[in-house]
């Protein structure tokens, strides 16, 4: 006598509408997929949406040989009890395969109103609402991610369990000890990359740098430390920006950098930048370059790439106090006074009168 066939396992499956790593709820996902009566199945080659504009008749032959096809690979998984859909473009499927699995669940999320999305057509909005009645009818569960989308299941005679959703895989950085900081300018060869590497491997979740300036990958070519930079979470490449936006990214930073190799073409320079920092309150943080202590007043100088990363630190939260005698201090250090020597002699040899 022949041992009884084992009984498959029961199958929770989510039909996901894109495939995990591009779902919009992959949070969710990834928690039910914990279970191990718990799969996901990525979208068939011929998308949903697709098979949902075709005429009714064409659409529905179209996801019943999808279902059988989908049922072979799950059948030698386990026995199907519940189908999970997030979109009303599923339904056809879904209802395909209810039909092929008796007693089988539907579970259906609602995260918007697709029927009033912007890109959709009156016709295809049209489809969408009928698709979305018939799903909401069908399911054993409905969960909405607002209390809006719960109160219209409500309206229509249906009960909706509130369900909002979680943002587990996004960064949360402690944002009391963050330090924000700004480099505006050329990304080049004079950026001192190691030196930026450094900090951010220093710092790690407590830095944000924001670049605001092209960069010249041609300038860095095979620089293992530029790449980091490139690919580091706490540097945020904002590219070039026009004066009043770079203005708005200062006023959100703590502090302001010169990430400038220490070398002869660079010390003896005074980058204009350290004074558009100061015009906001904000102090420089930069190598030990000789120019910059022109402006003493203004910047800090660090020797080591340590000490680089410690001064950034510091700064934590500045933005939220300005330095206003700082900002006087640069709001002062107008062409005209810096022109005075210049302004005096024109008037010494007649060619101007300053007024």
């Amino acid at each position: 006598m022949s041992a009884p066939q084992a009984s498959r396992p029961p199958l929770c499956v989510l039909l996901l509408p894109r495939t995990l790593e591009s779902f919009i709820q992959r949070e969710q996902a990834e928690d039910l997929l914990r279970a191990p009566g718990v799969i996901a199945v990525d979208p068939p080659r011929l998308r949903f949406g697709a098979v949902a504009r075709m005429p009714a008749a064409l659409g529905d032959a179209v996801a019943a040989r999808q279902a059988r096809r989908l049922l072979g690979e799950l059948r030698a998984q386990g026995d199907p009890r519940v189908f999970v859909i997030f979109h009303p473009v599923q339904y056809p499927l879904a209802r395909a395969l209810l039909a092929q699995c008796p007693g089988a669940e539907l579970w259906y999320s609602r995260w918007d109103r697709y029927e009033l999305a912007y890109d959709a057509s009156e016709a295809t909005r049209a489809r969408l609402a009928e698709l979305h009645e018939l799903a909401a009818e069908r399911a054993t569960i409905t969960y909405a991610v607002s209390e809006p989308l719960v109160e219209q299941e409500r309206e229509a005679g249906r009960e909706a369990i509130l369900m909002t959703t979680p943002a587990d895989r996004f960064p949360a950085p402690e944002p009391g000890e963050t330090v924000v900081a700004v480099s505006l300018g050329h990304l080049g060869w004079r950026t001192d990359w190691s030196l930026l590497r450094s900090t951010a491997e220093a710092l790690g979740d407590r830095l944000v740098l924001f670049l605001v300036g092209a960069w010249h990958e041609e300038e860095c070519a095979g620089d293992p430390d530029f790449l980091a930079c490139r690919n580091h979470p706490s540097l945020v490449w904002l590219g070039p920006l026009d004066d009043e936006a770079a203005a708005r990214v200062i006023l959100a930073s703590d502090v302001g950098i010169v990430p400038f190799r220490v070398e002869p073409f660079n010390d003896a320079g005074l980058p204009n930048r350290i004074l558009k920092y100061a015009r906001l309150g904000r102090m420089t943080v930069s190598p030990e370059l000789a120019g910059v202590k022109t402006w003493a007043r203004a910047v800090r100088t660090a020797g080591t790439a340590g000490q680089f990363a410690e001064l950034l630190a510091g700064y934590a939260g500045a933005r939220a106090r300005p330095d206003l005698e700082l900002r006087e201090w640069a709001l002062a250090q107008t062409a005209r006074r810096q022109n005075r020597p210049l302004w005096d002699r024109l008037d010494e040899l007649s060619i101007a009168r300053d007024s």
